[in-house]
C-alpha cells in the first residue's frame, strides 16, 4: 500500500525534507508504509551533491538549501507541484537506474494525458519537450525545454527527495541558477506550453499514472 499525502499551502523546505527523512527510515524499519507526498514550496532554490557554485547566478535572490540528493541547482515555488517520493526501491530490483527510468516514465505518462509529448535524453536527467515555434540551437537541433525535474537520494534502499513537474511557476525565478548545469535549453510549464492545467488536474493524473506505471495499490491522505 503506498499512502498519498496532499498538503495544501506553502511548506516549508526545511520541515518537509526532515519529514520524508522520518518518514524513508520508518519504511525502512518495516513501521510505515510507502508514500507519494503531493506539496508546493515558496520560492527557494536547491542543491544537489553535484551542485557547482558558478551555477548559482544570483544567491541572494531567494533561500539556498544544501541537500544531499542527487544533481545540481534546481529551483521550487508556487505553481510548481513537488513530489516527494519514499519507496521502497530494494523491493523493486536493487536497481537505482531502473527505478529512475520508472520516475522518468511516470512524469512522461502524466503529461500524455495532457497531449503533451515528454522525452528523456542521454545525459540530462529530467523530462523535455521540443519547441519547434522557437528558434533551433545553433547546430541545427530544435529548441527543448525542460519540463519536469527529478532528483532522488536512497537510504536503506529507501528513496526520498523526488519529482517537480512545472505547472505555472513564475519560470524567472529560474533566472537566478543555471537549472541542473544546463546552459543551451530552457525551462518551461505546462501553462507556458498553452495548457489551462490546473493543480488538482496535475494530481489526478499523477496517481492514474503511477498505478499504471508502478502497479501498486494507493490510499489517499489529505
Amino acid at each position: 500500500m503506498v499512502e498519498w499525502i496532499i498538503t495544501p499551502g506553502l511548506t516549508q523546505y526545511r520541515a518537509a525534507e526532515a519529514w520524508m527523512e522520518d518518514r524513508a527510515t520508518a519504511i525502512a524499519a518495516g513501521e510505515a508504509d510507502e508514500c507519494i507526498w503531493l506539496l508546493e514550496h515558496p520560492p527557494l532554490y536547491t542543491a544537489g551533491t553535484s551542485a557547482k557554485t558558478a551555477d548559482l547566478t544570483d544567491p541572494d535572490r531567494f533561500e539556498v538549501h544544501q541537500t544531499r540528493r542527487g544533481g545540481q541547482y534546481t529551483y521550487h515555488g508556487p505553481g510548481q507541484r513537488v513530489a516527494y517520493i519514499m519507496l521502497d526501491v530494494g523491493k523493486r530490483g536493487h536497481d537505482v537506474r531502473a527505478f529512475v527510468h520508472s520516475l522518468e516514465a511516470w512524469v512522461i505518462a502524466t503529461l500524455d494525458t495532457f497531449n503533451i509529448k515528454g522525452e528523456i535524453r542521454d545525459g540530462r536527467v529530467g523530462v523535455w519537450v521540443t519547441r519547434p515555434e522557437k528558434p533551433p540551437l545553433p547546430d541545427g537541433s530544435p529548441a527543448e525545454d525542460k519540463v519536469a525535474a527529478i532528483g532522488i537520494r536512497l537510504r536503506k534502499w529507501v528513496s526520498f527527495h523526488g519529482l517537480s513537474i512545472n505547472v505555472e511557476p513564475d519560470l524567472t525565478h529560474f533566472d537566478g541558477i543555471v537549472p541542473c548545469g544546463i546552459t543551451d535549453h530552457g525551462v518551461t510549464s505546462l501553462v507556458d506550453l498553452g495548457l489551462p492545467v490546473t493543480m488538482d488536474d496535475v494530481d489526478v493524473a499523477l496517481k492514474r499514472t503511477f498505478e499504471d506505471v508502478f502497479g501498486e495499490v494507493s490510499a489517499e491522505c489529505a
